[in-house]
């Protein structure tokens, strides 16, 4: 189980049934449409019909927004968990007739949340035009006020503070100035004068950085004050109004999540429309399809409508779409092969090959039996409780089995939420429990666990080379193979004990052993490395970068296995400070009450921190040791026609899932 087979379909039926074909597809979810490049068929432009699709949906999206905005939706945990909403295809029929319906609500949502948007704004703008007019209460006249027949009224600022007397001693004789208002920075001025000085008294203005107000009403500032109180009343009470009804609207959500999900599925039929090929009369579908569903399709659309479908196998040329398909063991880390890179053509599927050290780093990094048996059954409980879409599925799966995996390596390295244990049977019963470990205890023996996560690290890396190994071996390259492997094989292997030496003792027999295994393995990369070229030079000096690549290349990715024991250590190390920091009081029931505080929240927090760390780190031993050692990628994931939906799905499910 790895990649599915694909071949490649060609469906040739009668013009009126194009469109339920289309439709019988994109339930089924098992065919990646090509687009028509025979130039004797024709094709169809639908644009125009996929734009108005695309904004009515936009539409109702936009509607949606508003009503969490004004009236959001409860939901507890279950709800969201449970996945998108199944739907018989009966019903979603009767509800696609209540589609102008639905649509007209959502208008209306969005109208009036323009309309309550609006007011908001014009609310402000008041509110601001009234803290400027407050300044100017105290003037009994309106704003707009420029004298009578014989005098001229000046109503403005100066950007300074000045009293009216001063700016009386400034203006010619028969002007009159009093002060509205006054601070370090502005102060307000009624200016009156005789209309003959009132030239020469606007020029002392003007000089004395003057500024007129602009106002032209016959309002007094308190009058418009009160006025714009007024309509900031009215405008709040259409607001209050507005928000009422949109609350009122609110029972079109599942409507118009009916309605987002549809139009999205006519979209999408439309534009498959616009792959095919047409004659007067027929209708020419071409794409990919795993082999696997071919006879049950073939069967299916046979049964139903007047049509041949072909099955060939795709040309070396195609970019065929790669689908894959593994046990139950491997399947839910088939997303980490996806974050790296789809196979390739001569790739084989890397997921199998890495499902089994992946739980198994991960699980060694997090390395705490109490944070592995929450993982468990949380995940078991979401699993078994919730009606989960297939990739949180997925993902829940791959988490608990990496629990299970946390969970073992925590009881051999005996970590329960830290030293816990031995905490609470010292400090509250005052007996000394020993140690829980099954294999050892990582904080005393350091060095073991270090040794052991270099040896796993040769284990993982040696997977790698086999895995190219069986590529170049099936595609014929024998003797490649061989003479690419077995000198790698040879020289780890023969440094494996040597280096291992330098930290702890090692037999004797061994150290006997790998010193000519590994000369031997030099002396075999040295003269077959450089095979390809021509010349003897040319042979002896690609012998001598490929031992050069070799020995700091793999060096270094052994040494990257240390983040299993920098990892793991951490985790426990953190906990077993968490505990400690729980029972520094003496007394016992204050001690008791912080240790259960403190347990719960850093415990918390160090497994949220450390499931991040294992996880990322897991990821890039995979990516980075063994993907490197015989995966390339580059290819393209299978994407077929299919109800690509945000709410709903049909109770007749793909036969793909």
């Amino acid at each position: 189980m790895a990649k599915l087979r694909m071949k490649k379909i060609e469906l040739i039926a009668l013009l009126t049934d194009s469109k339920k074909i289309i439709e019988l597809l994109q339930r089924r979810g098992v065919v990646e449409l090509c687009s028509n490049t025979d130039e004797e068929l024709e094709g169809t432009n639908v644009t125009a019909v996929v734009g108005e699709f695309e904004k009515f949906r936009n539409t109702a999206v936009q509607a949606l927004d508003v009503l969490d905005c004004y009236a959001p939706e409860k939901t507890n945990i279950t709800e969201m968990f449970s996945g998108k909403t199944e739907v018989e295809k009966h019903k979603f029929g009767k509800e696609a007739m209540k589609l102008e319906k639905i649509m007209n609500a959502a208008g209306e949502t969005i109208r009036l949340s323009r309309a309550v948007s609006e007011a908001e704004t014009e609310i402000s703008q008041i509110e601001v035009r009234c803290d400027i007019l407050e300044q100017w209460e105290a003037l009994d006249v309106p704003m707009g006020f420029k004298g009578t027949a014989s005098t001229q009224a000046y109503i403005g600022s100066v950007p300074y503070s000045i009293t009216s007397q001063s700016l009386e001693e400034m203006l010619p004789e028969g002007c009159y100035a009093e002060v509205i208002y006054s601070s370090k920075e502005q102060t307000d001025l009624f200016i009156i004068c005789a209309r003959e000085y009132a030239e020469e008294a606007m020029e002392v203005l003007r000089k004395n950085s003057f500024i007129l107000v602009s106002e032209t009403d016959n309002m007094t500032p308190k009058e418009k004050i009160a006025a714009s109180r007024k309509e900031i009343e009215r405008l709040e009470k259409s607001i209050e109004s507005g928000k009422k009804r949109i609350e009122e609207l609110a029972v079109n959500r599942r409507e118009l999540r009916f309605a987002v999900d549809y139009l999205k599925m006519r979209q999408d039929k439309y534009e498959a429309l616009s792959s095919l090929g047409f004659t007067g009369s027929t209708f020419v579908l071409t794409g990919y399809i795993p082999e696997k569903y071919t006879e049950s399709l073939r069967n299916e659309i046979c049964s139903k409508f007047t049509a041949e479908i072909n099955f060939t196998d795709p040309a070396e040329d195609e970019d065929v779409p790669v689908l894959l398909e593994n046990s139950r063991f491997s399947e839910p880390v088939e997303g980490i092969t996806k974050m790296y890179a789809m196979p390739g053509k001569s790739d084989v599927d890397p997921t199998p090959v890495m499902s089994f050290f992946y739980y198994l780093f991960f699980g060694m990094m997090l390395s705490d039996a109490g944070y592995g048996l929450v993982m468990v059954i949380g995940t078991m409980i979401a699993l078994k409780k919730f009606k989960l879409e297939t990739s949180m599925k997925k993902t829940l799966t791959m988490f608990r089995n990496c629990g299970v995996s946390t969970l073992i390596w925590g009881a051999l390295f005996g970590s329960w939420f830290g030293d816990i244990v031995q905490v609470v049977g010292r400090e509250f019963f005052g007996r000394e429990i020993g140690s829980l470990a099954l294999w050892f205890e990582p904080m005393d023996e350091p060095i073991k666990l270090l040794l052991f996560s270099f040896g796993l690290g040769i284990l993982h890396l040696f997977l790698g080379v086999g895995v190219s190994f069986k590529m170049a071996w099936d595609d014929g390259r024998k003797a490649d193979a061989v003479l690419d492997t077995l000198p790698i094989y040879m020289i780890i292997l023969g440094v494996a004990p040597l280096g291992a030496s330098i930290l702890t003792d090692v037999p004797g027999i061994l150290k006997t052993i790998g010193t000519p295994l590994m000369l031997a393995g030099v002396v075999l990369l040295v003269l077959t490395s450089g095979r390809s070229s021509k010349s003897v030079f040319g042979k002896f000096f690609g012998g001598l970068y490929a031992l050069y690549n070799t020995a700091t290349g793999y060096l270094s990715d052994i040494l990257s296995y240390s983040r299993l024991l920098a990892l793991g250590l951490a985790t426990g190390s953190i906990a077993g400070v968490i505990n400690l920091i729980g029972t520094m009081p003496e007394n016992t029931v204050v001690k008791a009450i912080l240790l259960i505080v403190v347990f719960i929240v850093g415990h918390t927090v160090n497994m949220a921190i450390n499931l991040l760390g294992a996880y990322v780190h897991t990821d890039r031993l995979q990516f980075v040791e063994l993907f490197s050692k015989f995966y390339t990628g580059g290819g393209r994931e299978f994407s077929p026609l299919t109800v690509n939906t945000q709410y709903i799905k049909f109770k007749e499910e793909n036969i793909n899932e």
